[in-house]
């Protein structure tokens, strides 16, 4: 199974660590974060990968390369001279995603015990376009789904800017988005015609025609570890395995 791992991020929530280093390569009690991703995705079944870099790109070049890839395929999208964005950067990744089959997201920055097959056997049980994993949990910003499971919108907690984009079924339920998320191929047919952009925006763009739905792990550990607050919170996490 194929997988992208969007590692091109600046980490400027996690400075002065970045200064010096990628997000990618922060240490949680001696391992990397795209260690503990690109682990926990073999764990599931993915064997080939691409990920995308742009700030410090060589160092983490080079560090796949000390690693010997992890034994699987593993390729890089370079974004080097320019930052793609979520969005820009999965359409630049596009090519890897030739065998009609459906694919994983995974942020660099996320450290969860989601298990993956489920995730991606519930993707291909409900036949959408997109699943996107979530949770009830607090967050500034949430996708709002209808009674049927289905995109409509979202909210800004912060800003308490509302965008609704599909006529809803229903009540509206808020769910944080935990930046994993099973997309079927046929997605880039509807790329825009941009080379930079974010894939929320083209997430709501795209929902009032097709199905894009959630698998709620509400039940699982999650982490953000762009944030500092969490960093201390994963090495007590990972010193008792609860990953």
């Amino acid at each position: 199974m194929k997988a992208l791992i969007l590692a091109a991020g600046l980490g400027s929530r996690l400075k002065p660590l970045t200064d010096n280093k990628p997000k990618a390569l922060i240490e949680i009690n001696g391992t990397s974060l795209i260690e503990l991703v690109i682990n926990r995705l073999i764990r599931f079944g993915f064997n080939q990968l691409i990920i995308n870099v742009h700030h410090y790109a060589d160092d983490i070049i080079k560090f796949l390369n000390k690693k010997n890839n992890f034994g699987i395929e593993i390729v890089v999208s370079n974004e080097k001279d320019l930052l793609l964005d979520t969005g820009g950067g999965l359409k630049k990744a596009g090519w890897f995603f030739d065998d009609e089959k459906p694919f994983l997201i995974h942020n660099v920055d996320i450290l969860s015990n989601i298990d993956l097959g489920i995730l991606y056997n519930s993707h291909n049980s409900l036949n959408s376009l997109i699943t996107l994993a979530v949770q009830t949990r607090y967050s500034t910003r949430y996708f709002l789904f209808d009674e049927e499971k289905n995109l409509c919108g979202w909210r800004n907690e912060i800003s308490n800017e509302t965008k609704i984009t599909r006529d809803p079924s229903g009540k509206l339920t808020p769910f944080a988005f935990s930046g994993i998320h099973i997309i079927d191929p046929e997605i880039f047919r509807f790329m825009p015609d941009l080379k930079v952009f974010p894939i929320v925006d083209f997430y709501l763009d795209i929902a009032s025609k097709h199905q894009i739905t959630y698998f709620d792990h509400t039940s699982s550990i999650f982490l953000d570890l762009g944030k500092k607050e969490n960093i201390i919170r994963a090495k007590e996490l990972l010193n008792i395995k609860k990953i």
